[in-house]
């Protein structure tokens, strides 16, 4: 074979992965983001993690994996709904800020303010001139936040045009997921390219040294989801402390020296 028919061949792409691998992995990971969560708590972190990504790269799934097993009270998910008319005529960045975590919080952004780079700027709600502005802002704004003591970890989950097609049609014919899919996601669905640009001039402005873009293949959502998580427990040092935390269930006193009212309850029907 020549060189260059060499070069045309494609690369094999690894299989899908199994529910029962992905489970097996996914339970090792949530025993270490339990760990990470006491850890968080005990010394007072303060952690934002932003999920960025096209239409049907699978966010949500992910960060969903990332929070079913943690506490809701450390582990906090804000996804904001289209800005109110006042929230419209206030200073851009401004009703993200009540968001940040507090020390001992892990704030998880669904989107986030780089809606201005993305959705913003292809679907025509701002200008090019204000995205722009806001891009050559947001590193600062960015640098006070770490500089602040918070811990910045930004992803971008990234699909191929292929799969997204895919997702949503799924989308459209599933009941279940029906909610997902968006007015916006099918006028966005024809600006694949217009994504792309957009994309691509969030990155070149956005990715700092003291926040960084991580960029995750999803077109495999299981993997994705593993190697995320996986690489976020690399990007907060911590350390296991629940080892010192001995619990055991306290003696209970005898059962049945009360007599329950017989109160006429209405019982949920049992119909499975």
């Amino acid at each position: 074979m020549s060189k260059s028919a060499r070069k045309k061949t494609p690369q094999a792409q690894p299989e899908k992965l199994g529910g029962k691998a992905y489970e097996k992995a996914l339970k090792q990971l949530h025993v270490e983001l339990v760990k990470l969560q006491e850890w968080v708590v005990a010394k007072g972190l303060k952690v934002c993690i932003v999920f960025e990504g096209r239409d049907g790269a699978g966010k949500g799934g992910t960060i969903k994996a990332l929070t079913e097993r943690v506490s809701p009270r450390v582990f906090r998910v804000v996804a904001l709904p289209a800005p109110t008319e006042r929230e419209k005529s206030q200073m851009y960045v401004q009703r993200y800020l009540g968001h940040l975590p507090a020390a001992g919080e892990v704030v998880i952004f669904d989107r986030s303010w780089y809606n201005r780079a993305g959705v913003e700027r292809v679907m025509g709600f701002c200008s090019d001139e204000q995205a722009d502005k806001f891009l050559m802002v947001v590193p600062l704004f960015e640098k006070m936040m770490v500089e602040s003591g918070i811990i910045l970890i930004k992803y971008w989950l990234e699909v191929s045009a292929e799969e997204q097609t895919r997702r949503l049609q799924d989308r459209i014919s599933d009941g279940r997921k029906l909610w997902k899919l968006s007015p916006m996601d099918l006028k966005s669905y024809s600006r694949w390219d217009d994504y792309t640009k957009a994309r691509d001039a969030m990155f070149a402005a956005s990715d700092s040294s003291w926040a960084p873009w991580f960029m995750a293949h999803s077109n495999d959502k299981r993997r994705a989801r593993l190697n995320i998580i996986s690489h976020l427990l690399t990007r907060i040092p911590y350390k296991d402390i629940t080892r010192d935390q001995v619990v055991k269930l306290p003696k209970r006193g005898k059962v049945g020296k009360y007599k329950a009212v017989a109160y006429p309850f209405k019982v949920v029907e049992e119909r499975f």
